[in-house]
């Protein structure tokens, strides 16, 4: 957890040294994850404050508080599908730096909003920053290797998914602040926007730049040297090291300057697949091991959108990544609607509803973690069939959560938390599997094929977003709607075929 574990033959690391900073790979997987964290908030900014503040400032309908939600989740469906192109030819931490500095100036802007087509203009810029989830897990799929990818991924995207959930608590309790302190909600809100996001934003771009680097190999463009060539001495394995034999046969090169120790293992062949000894897990041979992110071309851009392989965690993630961020956007409003009284108000329903992302930080990673668990024993359909039935099982119980609702005059809260926590933990294990499965897709274009899956992600999520914004009620109908959909759709992918490793 601490020292990178280096599969010489394509430079990727075969752990995920968390508790260190002072390797490439620590670095770029806590910035990659920072970066996406970072952009929730301004990104869901808005969530927490609009079913009151905004709403009663602006003079906003019901229907046009929808439709703000809806235009946030267009720009990023569009953005990531751009961004993917641009991963493969300049590099997730150009991109991801890029997007958080752009992102930055809308967010300047939130304060000047007056009219709902104003608001709309806004968060349609501010989505743009939806699409730093595109850069995250390319970043990671670029140094992680095919043995832990999934943890790597689902690790970065589940801790910066969590940044929706600290939002809702930052964006309250500052604005509530700001009331104590004397200002009016209409200036409260607004200046709220200026102390969080823009200083922040730019903060980590900056850091992105400065301690970010591109690829194992140094530069993006030097991305092709990285497969099938010795492992050479850097800032994180340096040259000048005592080599120190284990039992197991591996050399362990310890840096005599800067103390850090990484391991680099010997990988030999069988008949079916190579093992490490050094680590506890089968090498099973794979396109991974050579992949390198190609250019994209309109040739190749064919070839992987007639694909059916592109469409299986495309389609999966717009069932479960589009279900949560319409449940980001939707669920403080219907908490709100349904139990309004002067114990429970805005601030209530924003803290309950920022369980759902926050829960993030540990069922995400754990749909990765296990995705790479099972991909040793049943290799790639193993992930598959993961990713499906936990699509199906957040249907189902969404489906439970809306009969349960339209079917009480009075339903109790604790019950309505406790479902949605359940539905939560199916929800996000699958986000989590399902990025464990994306690198085995078209890996030579992964920055292309992680945006079509992002993107397709936020296709669900202005589906769903409109299911709640044109089936408001009774309240529980949008929920049950939106698990029908999850169902059929998720069964319908288990006739897609993909490569056993």
């Amino acid at each position: 957890m601490r020292y990178p574990v280096i599969n010489p033959s394509n430079r990727k690391c075969s752990t995920i040294p968390i508790f260190s900073l002072n390797n490439q790979y620590s670095r770029n997987f806590h910035l990659s994850w920072l970066g996406f964290f970072v952009a929730f908030l301004s990104w869901f900014a808005f969530a927490p404050l609009i079913p009151d503040a905004i709403k009663t400032d602006l003079k906003l309908t019901s229907e046009e508080v929808g439709n703000s939600n809806i235009v946030s989740l267009c720009a990023t469906l569009v953005v990531r599908l751009i961004s993917g192109p641009l991963i493969d030819r300049y590099g997730p931490r150009k991109v991801m730096a890029g997007l958080l500095i752009i992102g930055a100036i809308p967010s300047g802007l939130a304060g000047t909003i007056s009219t709902a087509q104003g608001l709309y203009i806004v968060r349609f810029f501010i989505g743009i920053l939806g699409a730093t989830f595109v850069s995250c897990q390319a970043w990671n799929t670029a140094f992680f290797d095919k043995n832990v990818v999934g943890t790597a991924n689902a690790l970065g995207g589940g801790w910066g998914n969590a940044g929706g959930g600290f939002t809702f608590i930052i964006m309250i309790a500052l604005f509530n602040q700001l009331l104590a302190d004397g200002m009016s909600p209409h200036v409260a809100w607004r200046v709220a926007f200026a102390i969080v996001p823009v200083p922040i934003l730019l903060s980590v771009a900056v850091a992105i730049l400065m301690f970010g680097t591109d690829h194992p190999a140094g530069k993006w463009s030097d991305r092709f040297q990285a497969v099938a060539t010795t492992l050479p001495a850097s800032d994180d394995q340096t040259s000048n090291s005592e080599k120190i034999k284990t039992k197991s046969g591996d050399d362990i090169e310890t840096g005599d300057e800067k103390n850090i120790e990484v391991t680099v293992t010997a990988v030999t062949a069988t008949s079916q697949c190579l093992s490490f000894s050094f680590v506890d897990f089968v090498y099973l041979v794979s396109e991974l091991d050579t992949a390198v992110n190609n250019p994209l071309s309109l040739n190749t851009a064919y070839e992987i959108v007639i694909n059916p392989l592109t469409w299986l965690p495309s389609l999966a993630y717009m069932t479960t990544f589009g279900y949560e961020l319409a449940i980001d956007v939707n669920l403080a409003t219907v908490l709100y609607t349904l139990f309004k009284s002067p114990t429970f108000g805005q601030t209530k329903a924003g803290y309950i509803a920022g369980i759902y992302g926050l829960l993030n930080v540990f069922f995400r990673p754990l749909g990765g973690y296990f995705g790479d668990l099972i991909y040793v024993k049943f290799g790639v359909p193993g992930k598959k069939y993961l990713t499906i039935a936990c699509g199906v099982a957040q249907g189902l119980l969404s489906l439970g959560l809306g009969f349960y609702i339209d079917k009480h005059s009075h339903p109790s809260l604790e019950v309505i938390i406790v479902i949605f926590v359940i539905v939560a933990v199916f929800n996000e294990v699958a986000n989590g599997a399902n990025f464990s499965l994306v690198p085995h897709c078209n890996p030579n274009s992964n920055g292309f094929m992680t945006g079509i899956v992002g993107a397709m992600g936020n296709l669900g999520g202005i589906l769903f977003a409109m299911i709640f914004r044109f089936q408001p009620y009774p309240l529980g109908r949008a929920f049950w709607i939106a698990g029908v959909i999850a169902v059929g759709v998720n069964l319908l992918l288990c006739i897609i075929r993909v490569p056993q490793f």
